[in-house]
């Protein structure tokens, strides 16, 4: 089946960088060098801005024991290295005070770096909302891609996109409360369009409403509206089920529709993809081959 599966959204050769950093080739593997830490810089344009504090001492304390067991991709650039992808790794080298580490030197172009830089990171799971759209952002701003070109590329729908460049239209306030995790990316969508985002933001975080509960809210006594291309419930999910089912859409960027009966245990979770490209990224960041 995977000879005759459809080539991956990711063009350019894109997924084939990607899938040379997937898995923690040996030390003496063809196409992996060895790289002083420290003369390695990272990438001012990296998407990603926050680094958890647990997350990053739990991979520092891994680091220590066992070394940096997958080599991140880097570029030659300036007379040194810049890092394309895994900072991450690179910061805990550092921490761990390593003095080398393993690299895949890939000689690549600015516009292949930034999208990679975006890619890897969605595929990891390792964005925010808000970082996510500043990179869809730079990616449309300096290379000229459209939306529908970046829903292709990072393997998400159009809609996914759109929604989450709306995001950048929230005052700075509440975009960093979405960084911080205060609040969803569903509430965020949700206060996109209303006019005292800034204020609801704070209600959402004082009272922990739910993201129905929000909608209903700017809906006034109305029901609040599904969300935009947001698969249709069979019938009525309790509130948890309904947070869920909203984190599971904004986290894959596809329809998602999950039903449970009142009281049942067991229930079913249906995924919508567009394309074979978008089942492809789908089985990727579920560990998955086709």
């Amino acid at each position: 089946m995977a000879e005759n599966k459809k080539k991956s959204g990711l063009g350019r050769g894109l997924s084939a960088l990607l899938e040379d950093i997937a898995a923690p080739p040996a030390a003496d593997a063809p196409g992996v060098a060895r790289l002083a830490v420290s003369a390695i810089q990272p990438n001012p344009d990296q998407p990603r801005r926050h680094f958890d504090g647990d997350a990053m001492a739990e991979l520092v304390a891994s680091v220590k024991a066992h070394g940096i067991l997958q080599p991140i991709l880097v570029r030659a650039h300036q007379g040194g290295h810049q890092i394309i992808a895994g900072e991450r790794r690179w910061r805990a080298a550092q921490a761990a005070g390593l003095h080398d580490m393993p690299v895949i030197i890939r000689p690549l172009d600015d516009r292949q770096v930034a999208e990679i830089a975006i890619i890897e990171n969605i595929q990891r799971s390792d964005l925010n909302a808000i970082e996510e759209a500043r990179g869809y952002q730079k990616l449309i701003a300096d290379y000229g891609h459209t939306q529908a070109a970046l829903a292709e590329i990072v393997g998400k729908s159009r809609a996914h996109v759109t929604n989450l460049l709306r995001l950048l239209d929230l005052p700075p306030a509440v975009q960093a409360m979405v960084e911080q995790g205060q609040i969803s990316m569903g509430h965020a969508r949700a206060l996109a369009g209303s006019s005292d985002p800034e204020g609801l933001a704070h209600k959402v975080v004082k009272n922990g409403l739910s993201v129905r509960a929000l909608e209903a809210l700017l809906a006034g006594s109305r029901p609040g509206k599904p969300r935009t291309g947001a698969a249709q419930p069979a019938a009525a999910n309790d509130p948890n089920s309904e947070a869920l089912e909203e984190q599971l859409a904004d986290a894959l960027g596809m329809p998602v529709a999950l039903q449970v009966a009142p009281g049942a245990t067991s229930g079913s979770l249906t995924i919508r993809f567009a394309d074979l490209d978008q089942l492809d990224m789908l089985c990727a960041r579920l560990g998955a081959t086709l």
